[in-house]
Order: structure tokens, then sequence, then C-alpha cells
């Protein structure tokens, strides 16, 4: 394993420098390749332990792939191991390519992002905002009416229906109700419920990016697995990203799994991969994709690459600066102080643009040191400590290239 990485370094200096024109390559000493030698330990240990059932590790470096590795089983039952191929739910990690696929109409001006989401779907004008008054339910209108940014960011007061508050049992009450729904359905169910929060005051997690998903069919007038394709998938190569399997490619699909009582893994009770073996007509731009970190790793590197790869101009470069820089309104943070750009997480220090899904899937796409780390499992609720470690590793192995 220590000489796999000696030489995947080699590779890398002599990769980079042909690349960096007349920028000067940096020295990753052998040293740094024992450090990621770490990894297989690290990771293999996750495995041995029996705390996941499996995972895909991927590094990339100033263009360079610098770390390409499976740990572990995508079926425990049937002692399948993870392959280079094997294609994972990504669930919320698809909220930062359905912002891609909204920015690639911004670059072709059918919207602004202060826009309001009512001129292009009408439901949205008159939709109140819960307001508890003396221990009674009660609504008011909206003080500023949403915009496409609110949704991108996640300050639409647009929530999902997690908790016991009153707007979450409505959503519980009325969003899905007789399925199966079209995109359309469900979005104009939500126009109905009322916002948690006054748009632009709170940031709140929710259906913000499934609400896009339709403003997308609306605008390019193509249903969102159709534009995805044409405008995202097709162009970068993604072969084995969509909204369903098919039938031909499920031997590569992962089997998710969860931890008992006893914190032993179980397949999970929800059979959360059926739906995605059959035809499927609603397309959630915020959770709805199946990928494979190869896939996934081509889209972070056009992101990184200001919105260009192999020669396919996806995003204009001004605009994958939007994404990757906070757009939260004045006084809104997210958790612990971070920023927010389009469709995922900014860290203000690092500008590491960043988000995760709740299987156990986690990205990080790193500009100041060029570096992209995409971690995935299949374990629900998430666990990202296997991928915040891994995350650690790469970037101590690399910490002498930064400084």
């Amino acid at each position: 394993m220590a000489r796999f990485f000696f030489y995947s370094i080699c590779m890398f200096l002599l990769l980079t420098t042909c690349k960096q024109n007349n920028k000067t390559a940096k020295v990753v000493t052998a040293a740094n390749a024992g450090t990621l030698a770490l990894i297989s330990g690290k990771m293999q240990g996750y495995i041995n332990q029996r705390r996941l059932p499996g995972m895909s590790l991927l590094a990339i470096k100033n263009g360079n792939i610098i770390y390409n590795e499976r740990f572990g089983f995508s079926d425990i039952v049937d002692k399948k191991m993870v392959e280079e191929g094997s294609i994972y739910r990504i669930f919320s990690m698809t909220k930062p390519i359905t912002a891609v696929a909204l920015m690639t109409l911004y670059d072709k001006g059918k919207f602004k992002l202060d826009d309001k989401l009512s001129k292009y779907i009408p439901e949205f004008e008159h939709t109140l905002v819960y307001n508890e008054i003396e221990g009674k339910h009660s609504t008011e209108p909206q003080v500023n009416e949403m915009t496409i940014r609110h949704l991108l960011t996640h300050t639409s007061g647009i929530g999902y229906g997690w908790g016991d508050s009153y707007v979450a049992t409505l959503y519980r009450d009325s969003m899905f109700i007789d399925d199966p729904l079209e995109i359309e359905g469900v979005v104009k169910r939500l126009a109905k419920i009322p916002l948690k929060n006054q748009p632009g005051t709170t940031w709140e997690y929710g259906h913000s990016l499934d609400v896009i998903g339709y403003l997308i069919e609306v605008l390019s007038e193509k249903p969102l697995d159709e534009y995805f394709e044409s405008a995202i998938f097709s162009p970068l190569e993604m072969n084995d990203t969509g909204f369903s399997v098919p039938k031909e490619k499920r031997n590569r699909l992962v089997e998710i799994y969860t931890l008992d009582e006893e914190q032993n893994l179980i397949p999970h009770s929800m059979s959360v991969n059926e739906d995605i073996k059959n035809e499927v007509t609603l397309f959630m731009g915020g959770a709805g994709l199946v990928s494979t970190i190869t896939d996934y790793g081509k889209f972070c590197n056009m992101l990184l690459n200001k919105g260009e790869l192999n020669g396919q101009r996806i995003l204009q470069e001004t605009t994958v600066e939007l994404i990757l820089t906070n757009q939260l309104p004045k006084g809104v943070k997210y958790e612990d102080g971070k920023g927010h750009g389009l469709g995922g997480a900014i860290d203000l220090e690092t500008r590491e643009y960043f988000w995760g899904g709740s299987a156990s899937t986690k990205f990080w796409i790193n500009q100041n040191n060029d570096l992209i780390v995409i971690a995935f499992s299949q374990l629900m609720p998430a666990n990202s400590e296997f991928a915040e470690n891994f995350k650690s590793i790469i970037e101590n192995a690399l910490r002498s290239d930064y400084e």
C-alpha cells in the first residue's frame, strides 16, 4: 500500500508540473506518501469494527487524482465488495447539482437571483408565514417576498416536516399525500403551507432545492431529469448519475444500512433503494440522485476549475464564483458561524464549499488549496466521522504543500 502511495504522489508531481505552466510545482515528499498510508488502517478499522458497511474515498489535488480507494462491502449479507463503479444514494448531495443546473439558466439570462419566485411560480405570491400569537396559531403576509436567492441559500422560510412544530405537522399531513406525484404537484401543494420564518431572516433547512428543481422545469421547459442530463451529466460524462438505476446497473447499487440497539449493522428498514429501481416520476432536486464517487469527482472538478472540465464549459467563471461564495442575507449565519453559497455551505476561513447526504456521503471543495475530498458510505442516520478523518489525513499529508 505504501508503494502505491509513493507512485501515486510521483505521478501527481509529474502531471502537476506539466499542467502548471509557469507556476512552480510544490514538492510532496516520500514522508508525505507514508502519511497517506495511515488512511488504509484507519478506514479499514471502521469496517473491521462493523461501524460502517463499506466506503469509497477520492481526493483530487490540482485536478489530479491523488487517492482513489475502496473498503468494505456494498452488500454485507452476500459479502459483495465495494467496487470502483459502485452506485450510491447521495440524497442531499443532489442539492449542489440542482443549484448548478439552475445557474446554467442564469447564464442564459432566464432569471436574476433576486427575482421574486412568484414571477415564475405564481402560487407563492400569497404564501403566508406562520406566527404564534398568545399561544394561538396564526399567520401573516411575507414582509419581503421570497426570492430565488432565498431558495438557494435555505433562507426562504421553507422547512422539512421534521420535529413537533405546528408547521412540521402540516408538511407531514399534506405534502406527499396521494402519492405518487410529480414535482409540480408537490411544489404547488407546498406553496399552500405557511413558511416557518419570514424569507431572508433565518437559515432553515428544507424543501427549497426541491422548489428549485421545479423552477428549472419551468424555465427550461424540460423535465428535470432531461435537463440534468443535457446540461451537466452528458457534457461531464457523468454516466452513472441520475434519478434511477437501470436494470443492467443494479448489481452495482450499494445497500443502505443502519445500526440496531446493540450497534450492529443491519439493512435499513425503510427499503430506501426500492423506489430508484423503478421508473421515477417524482424528480426531487433536493435529494433524488444516485451517483458514483468518480462521477461526483467530475462535478466537483468542474466547479473548482471555474466551470469547465475537459473542454466542456458548464458555467461562466463569474457564476461559479457566486456558487462558491457566501450568499446569505446580512445578519444570517449557517451553523457554527459558517456561510452558505448556492446549494452548499461555505467555510468562510478556508473557502471550502461542502455538503453531505443523509446516508453518510460528503464532499469538500477547497478553493485555497485546489483540493477536492469526497467520501461515500451508505449508513443512515448519517455519520461523517470517517469522512472527516479521511479529509484530515489527506490535508496533513499535503500540508507542507500549502505552507
